[in-house]
């Protein structure tokens, strides 16, 4: 299997995510440069972190018209599998591959902090080593993180089991408090309705070594790894 990392001007994830791949899992990666459509055989797509493009107009509005991801999209269509985080996340409302959009914060304030998840679904290839209920500490880093999307979009999101990830306590409960973005039901990520596209604003890149204060987010590339291993 081969993973790719797409690389915008601003991205400043890549290496981070590249590292993921290369030193925790031992699988073969490659950048994927944003003006270049070739994906270069690749059987994963992560598109990371940063400010694509500096974040001039909106957040993903610019790199979502980049040659490489007209790619992804036919991509991610044919079934492959692709995770947007946090900037990431935001492209790939903008590109349509995930419904909604990514707001300013509630406090209008960058917010740079660990928080913990509670996961919603295992029934993806994100999210297959996880338990249903099982909560993980992962760090956020961005301004934009606020999720919204309409009440028939959310109605759809829930009744066909693709919330991912909700901001919850270390104990697992979905609170006011425990939302540090006022994003829409404590939202921190969602799969599109192929359930082979999740966007995140929390950071597993940030959070898959010890050594970096927890290594719960090993656990999304790990199921990655499985579910391509599986096919």
């Amino acid at each position: 299997m081969k993973f790719g990392v797409t690389v915008f001007p601003g991205s400043n994830c890549d290496h981070d995510t590249y590292n993921v791949i290369e030193s925790i899992a031992h699988k073969p990666v490659t950048f994927l440069w944003h003006d270049s459509p070739d994906l270069q055989g690749v059987d994963a797509i992560l598109v990371p972190g940063g400010f694509a493009y500096g974040d001039y107009l909106r957040t993903g509005a610019i790199a979502r018209f980049s040659p490489v991801m007209e790619s992804v999209k036919k991509f991610a269509a044919k079934g492959g599998l692709v995770l947007g985080i946090c900037n990431g996340f935001q492209i790939l409302t903008e590109a349509g591959l995930l419904p909604g959009a990514l707001m300013r914060n509630a406090g209008l304030k960058y917010i740079c902090k660990q928080v913990h998840l509670r996961t919603e679904t295992t029934n993806s290839a994100f999210t297959g080593t996880l338990q249903k209920g099982e909560v993980l500490q992962i760090p956020i880093g961005h301004m934009e993180g606020n999720y919204f999307c309409t009440p028939e979009e959310l109605r759809r999101l829930e009744a066909e089991d693709r919330i991912a990830f909700r901001y919850a306590t270390p104990e697992g409960e979905i609170t006011p408090e425990a939302n540090p973005n006022g994003s829409l039901g404590n939202i921190a990520g969602i799969l599109n309705e192929g359930r082979n596209v999740l966007g995140m604003m929390p950071h597993p890149d940030r959070s898959s070594e010890s050594l970096l204060g927890s290594a719960d987010g090993w656990k999304i590339f790990e199921s990655m790894v499985g579910a391509l291993a599986a096919k």
